[in-house]
């Protein structure tokens, strides 16, 4: 894509990833992709906010080339030191070695061990100011969003905040790079949910704290380091962060997550039972496979949704270990607080219930109920297995 003009010499120059499978080596991405936005800025002095991965370095210099040479930038302010707003970092100084680089000390001090650079440092904190000319950068720190030392830039004269990983998404650019061209605001929508789950929702109250703290902040335009630019409504996607960070202090919204694996058939045929106990209470759910839906899809319907419906065998004494990887994988993102009901089938042997509660407990998810059936599934036990869906569903209203 080529550069694109967000503001009077203000210009989105980042690149789409369409080749990684893994974001962070963790959470997938090779169907959505991921933008990985960069920003400069044109006045007396140039600057150029947050860079891109190495992968991508001569995709990154080429939309740079369109507007400028790299001799010319003055200032690399950089938001946060994680390698894909940095990869190219160490080649642009070698191209261009006069650059300052504007960051705070704790990014300073990572930029020495993940790249060796310790000069042309501008060492910045809260409330300080970078003139360019007839622009302004104001620093404003935001700590474990979602790294120590990690920063936004505010430009005040038009009112755009350069958010860093703050209010992004997953989800390569389709050409439209702005939250009002985009047809499929939805997708971004969603995406932006998966991506605060998986990579910020560890540390929601610093990403609250930031948030509380642009009420007083004239914002126009978000412009984060991954998806959408949000021009004509930055206040969406600030309140659904908002909203997102709250989530585990509320009993979620009336509906559930059915998470399930099932050996040879007997746990999937409770589970369409028990799921169809719960449309018939008016309960919306969500089914995932834990063996086939990779945890990054799940997690972000277990934050939003009050009821935990999970299916599982008992496998060699403990929880079939696809369902317990999901679970600890939400201990682990701080999902609390959850109404939950567990139904499986075992053969010589139980446990799975057991040592699935040692690790919901300290997650202090509330057990309503549970299902174990011995064997293979018969019309008995599926008629079981619908009522218990039922009951649970009336216990999700009851809260």
């Amino acid at each position: 894509m080529p550069a694109v003009e967000i503001k009077p010499d203000m210009y989105w120059v980042g690149v789409n990833d369409r080749t990684t499978d893994l974001f962070e080596g963790l959470w997938p991405i090779s169907r959505e992709g991921v933008s990985i936005n960069s920003y400069l800025i044109r006045d007396e002095k140039t600057a150029i906010i947050d860079l891109a991965k190495a992968i991508k370095t001569d995709d990154f210099f080429a939309q740079i080339a369109e507007l400028t040479s790299l001799r010319a930038i003055d200032y690399a302010v950089i938001n946060h030191v994680e390698p894909d707003h940095t990869g190219v970092l160490r080649i642009l100084m070698e191209m261009a070695p006069d650059i300052t680089i504007v960051c705070t000390k704790k990014a300073a001090d990572l930029l020495e061990a993940y790249y060796g650079l310790r000069e042309n440092m501008m060492i910045v904190g809260e409330g300080d100011t970078l003139c360019l000319g007839k622009r302004t950068l104001h620093f404003v720190m935001t700590p474990f969003v979602h790294w120590p030392e990690t920063m936004m830039t505010y430009e005040p004269s038009e009112g755009v905040l350069f958010s860093c990983d703050g209010f992004g998404g997953f989800g390569a650019l389709q050409g439209a790079i702005f939250d009002d061209q985009c047809e499929d605001q939805s997708f971004y929508e969603s995406e932006s949910l998966r991506y605060f789950v998986n990579i910020v929702a560890k540390f929601r109250i610093s990403v609250r704290k930031a948030i509380d703290r642009l009420d007083d902040v004239d914002v126009r335009m978000i412009a984060p380091s991954h998806g959408l630019i949000w021009r004509k409504h930055p206040e969406r996607i600030i309140e659904l962060y908002r909203d997102w960070c709250n989530y585990p202090d509320t009993p979620g919204d009336l509906a559930a997550t059915l998470i399930y694996g099932s050996m040879y058939g007997n746990t999937e045929t409770l589970m369409n039972a028990v799921a169809q106990g719960l449309a018939a209470e008016d309960i919306g759910v969500e089914i995932f496979d834990c063996a086939r839906v990779h945890a990054s899809y799940i997690l972000p319907s277990l934050w939003t949704r009050r009821g935990v419906m999970i299916g599982a065998p008992t496998y060699e004494g403990t929880v079939f270990p696809p369902v317990g990887e999901v679970v600890r994988e939400a201990a682990m993102k701080g999902i609390k607080h959850r109404q939950m009901a567990m139904f499986g089938s075992y053969g010589w042997g139980g446990g799975a219930l057991r040592d699935l509660q040692k690790i919901t407990d300290p997650m202090k998810w509330i057990l309503t109920g549970s299902l174990a059936i011995k064997g293979g599934a018969n019309r008995e036990n599926i008629t079981q297995a619908e009522t218990f869906g039922r009951e649970f569903g009336r216990a999700l209203k009851a809260v």
